[in-house]
C-alpha cells in the first residue's frame, strides 16, 4: 500500500478523512493524494463546463488544509481538483482518480450534511473502481483503524477480493475475527467441497485470526455484523461489496447498503 486517495469536499468530516489518511500514510510509508470533488451548489459554468466562485473558494480552502495535515504528518502530498462540479462529471471522474491509487478513503453519505455530494458517490467508486475503498462514518473519530478488525467471509468472490486488499491491515492488526457465513454458500454442495479453511490461509500470511460461525439461517446479517463488531470493539470491517452469496433471501447489493448507511466502524468495501 504505497498510494492512498483521499476525498475531499467543503464538509466538517474532511478533516477527519484527512488525519486518517495521513496515519495511514505513515503506517505504510504511502503518498497522499487529496482528490476534491463535490457538486457545484450553483451549478457549472453555463458557457463553459467550469466551477463556480464558491467552488473555487471551497476547493482552495481544502487544498490548505491538505497540505497542512500532510506537511504536520511528514508525508508527500499531491493535490487533484476536478474541473467542475456537475454531477455526472463529479460520479464519473472521481470513480477514474480511484483507480490510480492503492486504496481510496470516502466518507459515508450523510443527507444532513454539509458538503453537496452525489448521494450514490461512494458506491458508484466501490462498484466501478476496481479498488478498495476504506469508507468512514459520518460520526465519530478515527485516529486509526485496523486494530483489531472484524472480517465478513461468505466465500464469495467480493469477500475474497476484500480480503486480500486488506491483508496490510490485517498483517498487522493486535486482533482479527473472521465471521464466516459460508454455511449458506455450501448447503447446496454439501460433501463436494475440499476443506477449506480461511483461518489457514491468514496463518499463511502470518496473521493470526479467530472464527465464529454463524448459522445458515442467521436472520438480520447487517445488525449481526455490526453488533458483533461492537462486541469486539473493531475498528474496521472488511467485506465484500455488493454480492448477494452466503446471504439467504437477500437481493443484491443490499447488505452493502444496509451497512453504508448504518456503519458504526469504518468499513474497508471491495468489489
Amino acid at each position: 500500500m504505497r498510494h492512498i486517495l483521499v476525498h475531499l469536499d467543503s464538509g466538517e468530516r474532511t478533516a477527519v478523512r484527512l488525519a486518517l489518511a495521513t496515519e495511514l500514510a505513515t503506517r505504510f510509508g504511502a503518498r497522499v493524494t487529496a482528490l476534491f470533488a463535490q457538486s457545484d451548489r450553483y451549478g457549472p459554468g453555463i458557457v463553459a463546463r467550469r466551477a463556480g466562485p464558491a467552488l473555487e473558494e471551497a476547493a482552495a480552502a481544502a487544498k490548505a488544509a491538505a497540505e497542512a495535515a500532510c506537511a504536520a504528518a511528514g508525508v508527500a502530498c499531491e493535490w487533484w481538483q476536478l474541473l467542475h462540479g456537475e454531477r455526472n462529471h463529479v460520479v464519473a471522474e472521481t470513480v477514474i482518480c480511484a483507480r490510480y491509487a492503492d486504496l481510496a478513503v470516502f466518507g459515508q453519505y450523510d443527507p444532513a450534511g454539509d458538503a453537496p455530494v452525489p448521494e450514490d458517490l461512494v458506491e458508484q467508486v466501490i462498484l466501478n473502481s476496481g479498488r478498495p475503498v476504506l469508507v468512514v462514518p459520518a460520526a465519530g473519530s478515527y485516529a486509526t483503524v485496523g486494530r483489531r478488525a472484524l472480517v465478513a467471509w461468505n466465500g464469495s468472490r467480493e469477500a475474497a477480493r476484500a480480503l486480500g486488499d486488506s491483508m496490510p491491515f490485517l498483517a498487522g492488526a493486535d486482533a482479527v475475527t473472521v465471521l464466516s457465513l459460508r454455511g449458506a454458500v455450501e448447503s447446496s454442495v454439501a460433501g463436494r467441497v475440499p476443506p477449506v479453511d480461511i483461518a489457514a490461509h491468514l496463518a499463511s500470511h502470518g496473521v493470526t485470526a479467530e472464527v465464529d460461525l454463524v448459522p445458515p439461517n442467521e436472520a438480520g446479517v447487517t445488525n449481526m455484523i455490526l453488533n458483533r463488531g461492537a462486541d469486539l470493539a473493531s475498528d474496521l470491517l472488511v467485506m465484500g461489496a455488493y454480492g448477494n452469496y452466503g446471504f439467504p433471501f437477500g437481493l443484491r447489493g443490499s447488505n452493502t447498503r444496509n451497512i453504508l448507511r448504518e456503519m458504526t466502524m469504518p468499513v474497508l468495501f471491495a468489489h
